[in-house]
């Protein structure tokens, strides 16, 4: 009797360390996000991504894992900003979780926790795929995802009170990291300030703002919509008097475009990263906006 009652306790006792050790299920729409949550959450959280840097985050089908996954999360981690608007909200009601439902506390949208770029005085579809909230792609700023980690660190110890020194404290970390990073990041970058570049989509707003950086041209002839040959042309024309540093487009855009304003322009066309994953050697938001500064840096002349 005295043998089992301690078995007892012991089967108890790991319970109890099983419990507090418990990981928070959560779900995060782009791999930037992913990443920020395992950094801040360590062995406390668990995290899948709903998407990788090879998947266009504003068109993603809403499959039956994913479904699956939105219901067994405590806390969803998205851009927001209605990036994820053609595809989250099917997921949502798909799911049946209210615990993640936009206004619960296990809903999080980063572009909700900074100052946005890009939100238009006026809507009309002639303008393309704009979004009314603003520019999404808020992760490639750096002080800006400074200002979202403290929330989301903030957010996680609110859904799980018995480990929020743990947050906190890896939070801590983070910050001192990241604020050294970000300095030199900026003295690295000094040589990019002014630059002229061409993007394929207007998804660089946030870093060109950090850096200074001038957006002088879109592949896209407006937000959204595809790429012709007759815009390429005109393209051309208009850089031919001042050609800028290079034409960039991501891991999850087609290169055929900036290849060919590349081949009849000689402006080097450059593959971004964009997201942790999206080249060789970007595992985390260090190596993202370290490996993103090595690529634009090695095409000035």
């Amino acid at each position: 009797m005295r043998l089992n009652y301690r078995i007892i306790l012991l089967v108890l006792a790991m319970g109890l360390t099983k419990s507090s050790l418990a990981a928070l299920n959560v779900f995060a729409c782009e791999p930037e996000w992913a990443s920020l949550a395992e950094t801040l959450g360590g062995d406390r959280v668990k995290v899948v991504s709903a998407t990788t840097a090879y998947q266009d985050p504003h068109r993603i089908e809403a499959r039956p894992s994913l479904i699956a996954k939105v219901r067994r999360a405590d806390l969803l981690v998205c851009s927001g900003a209605e990036l994820e608007i053609g595809w989250l909200p099917m997921l949502q009601r798909q799911a049946g979780n209210p615990k993640v439902l936009r206004g619960q506390p296990g809903y999080f949208e980063a572009a909700d926790q900074i100052e946005r770029l890009g939100i238009p005085d006026s809507l009309d579809r002639s303008m393309g795929d704009i979004h009314a909230s603003g520019n999404p792609h808020v992760h490639l700023d750096p002080r800006r995802l400074s200002t979202i980690a403290t929330a989301l660190s903030d957010r996680l110890a609110n859904l799980d009170p018995t480990n929020a020194d743990y947050y906190r404290k890896r939070h801590d970390e983070f910050s001192q990291t990241w604020e050294e990073a970000l300095q030199r990041w900026k003295t690295r970058a000094l040589p990019l300030v002014g630059a002229r570049l061409v993007v394929h989509h207007q998804d660089w707003e946030y870093f060109f703002d950090w850096l200074g950086i001038i957006r002088v041209g879109s592949l896209e002839p407006k937000p959204g919509l595809p790429v012709s040959s007759g815009h390429i042309v005109k393209l051309k024309k208009r850089l031919q008097q001042e050609p800028p540093l290079a034409i960039i487009y991501t891991a999850y855009q087609s290169p055929r475009a900036a290849k060919r304003l590349s081949q009849i322009t000689g402006i080097p066309a450059v593959e971004l990263p964009y997201t942790v994953g999206g080249a060789e050697g970007v595992v985390d938001l260090f190596t993202l906006f370290d490996e993103t500064l090595k690529r634009l840096l090695e095409v000035i002349p």
